[in-house]
């Protein structure tokens, strides 16, 4: 049975349900990924998942007759990232969006589907969020399941060396066939321009920070209108430690959770 989920900020014209039990499907994550970054009608058996069940997966995600499924990424400070694959009769988007429950309003990173909008994450934010300790219970636990939901709203044009191997293992983790999975992430992440791509900057003044690139919601401050409280917590909620071991060892685990049915 499907558990309904209530954001009192989101549209109230649809009907939102909790959505994580799909991501025990490794056709889940390939569509995901697919069709928020790469090419939904690529092959998917070079991947491990058979076509049939990748397509029967597409027309979940994309019915406008069923509710809307929702995946969440509980995070420090009592915030929570949200994807909302949103499913009108004309168009499919998915929306990414921040949430706390003090605030009164969304935090807005960006949408992928027939609007696009982005990019809302940096590559040090999109770690921290996959490795956080959490502020609750709901939504995804593992640490790759959490990195690839929000992985479409990534954009930095100072993404470390070791940036597609992350993915790949990411990929692996959630049970892409391991052979394909640095193929994947290379095109799921693309070429890297340092010169023109997406900065993030901060100040004190402003410790959220803002990106430079004209399409991104996230060229103003994310949760525009918040308290300097809550600004100041949600700063240091997206940046964290960022310290590669604790990564590596989240990242095992995870591996380790899911191999063992967890």
């Amino acid at each position: 049975m499907s558990i309904g989920v209530h954001i009192p900020e989101y549209l109230q014209d649809c009907e939102l349900v909790a959505g994580e039990d799909l991501a025990r499907d490794p056709a889940f994550w390939l569509a995901h990924v697919l069709l928020t970054m790469g090419d939904p009608g690529e092959p998917t058996e070079p991947y491990g998942v058979d076509t049939s069940v990748y397509d029967e997966m597409v027309d979940r995600l994309g019915d406008p007759e069923q509710p809307w499924p929702v995946l969440r990424v509980c995070f420090d400070g009592g915030h929570t990232a949200y994807a909302v694959y949103a499913n009108w009769e004309d168009q499919n988007n998915v929306d990414f969006f921040i949430r706390h429950a003090e605030w009164g309003r969304l935090g807005h990173l960006g949408q992928r589907g027939a609007d696009e909008a982005g990019p809302g994450l940096s590559w040090t934010e999109l770690l921290t969020l996959a490795t956080s300790t959490q502020g609750g219970h709901e939504g995804l636990t593992n640490p790759s399941e959490r990195l690839l939901l929000l992985l479409p709203m990534l954009g930095d044009a100072d993404m470390p060396a070791e940036a597609r191997g992350t993915v790949a293992r990411a990929l692996s983790n959630c049970g892409i066939r391991a052979e394909a999975t640095s193929e994947l992430a290379a095109i799921l992440l693309g070429e890297q321009d340092s010169a023109s791509g997406p900065r993030w900057t901060s100040s004190s003044d402003a410790p959220i920070a803002v990106c430079s690139s004209p399409y991104s919601p996230r060229q103003v401050p994310l949760a525009l209108g918040i308290t300097p409280e809550q600004a100041q917590a949600l700063a240091a909620a997206l940046s964290g430690p960022g310290q590669a071991e604790v990564i590596e060892h989240q990242w095992d685990e995870g591996s380790a959770s899911r191999s063992s049915g967890a």
